[in-house]
């Protein structure tokens, strides 16, 4: 993973106040009832997704409490995502849609943030910028997921090609804010879309339409996890957010920080807050 220069925007001290997973309350996780989790770098590891990281996904599920990807991947994959895997509904390119498969019905649910007519007009845009990005940054290139897009531009800097350093990785994101696009850095990708949404603001969306629920009435029973900057709106927003270790990798670059941070990185750190959930749950011996 390439190591990320502070942008202007983090701030001070943000790092400083993540505390170990250990610090916790018992009592305040024991009344989690929902994990939003990233999932490059947070639930798999270099690229994989290991059984540990699964099988931990698969026990949260089986215990009852409700699991949601909150992903920068495509709707491709978040098609499979929704379908496949443990989950309740997935939220796909940093915020562009939900997907929610109702297995009952056997139908699957794709709400849009955008509608169709408009993205169309964005996905020209996009196109365009790409051959710029391109020409101007040289090593970069179009992520190897991109044609399962609907709604951004994966510029990979760190996962199909030789990383690149962090003056060109806040090359590119400029050159996607400079054509009036929103641009997120990721462990792997930076992602530019034409669009006010972000992780946050579908996260709501999918609570208040899928669960008949005000975000902000039950976040105190949520928990997200990620690892890298396109994450800080949920750190922000959620007391018990937590980082996946490699969280640290990114020290000085987060606008905002998780609470917690656990001592594993990436998947096995995943697992381990999943441990750290369910033995909360378990009534006294």
């Amino acid at each position: 993973m390439t190591r990320v220069e502070p942008s202007s925007a983090a701030a001070p001290g943000a790092d400083a106040a993540m505390r170990p997973l250990t610090r916790f309350p018992t009592a305040t996780r024991a009344r989690v009832r929902t994990v939003l989790f990233d999932i490059d770098d947070t639930l798999t590891t270099e690229g994989r997704l290991s059984a540990a990281a699964y099988g931990a996904l698969e026990r949260l599920h089986e215990a009852g409490l409700t699991v949601i990807p909150i992903t920068g991947r495509p709707a491709g994959w978040c098609d499979h995502i929704a379908r496949m895997w443990p989950v309740d509904a997935v939220v796909g390119e940093n915020g562009a849609f939900y997907f929610r498969y109702l297995r009952a019905e056997r139908r699957l649910i794709r709400r849009f943030v955008v509608p169709e007519a408009e993205r169309a007009g964005h996905r020209r845009a996009l196109e365009n910028l790409r051959a710029r990005i391109l020409a101007a940054v040289p090593g970069a290139g179009v992520a190897s997921d991109q044609p399962y897009r609907e709604a951004d531009l994966a510029i990979d800097y760190c996962e199909d090609v030789a990383p690149l350093p962090p003056a060109a990785v806040a090359r590119i994101v400029a050159l996607f804010e400079d054509a009036g696009a929103t641009a997120k850095v990721s462990s792997i990708h930076v992602n530019g879309w034409f669009g006010t949404y972000d992780k946050l603001t579908t996260t709501r969306l999918l609570f208040a339409e899928a669960f008949a629920a005000d975000l902000d009435a039950v976040r105190e029973e949520c928990v997200f996890v990620g690892d890298s900057p396109n994450d800080a709106p949920m750190f922000a927003y959620f007391p018990h957010a937590v980082g996946v270790a490699n969280v640290r990798d990114f020290a000085g670059a987060l606008p905002a920080s998780p609470a917690y941070v656990t001592r594993r990185r990436a998947g096995a750190g995943f697992a381990e807050l999943a441990r750290a959930l369910l033995r909360a749950r378990r009534p006294p011996s």
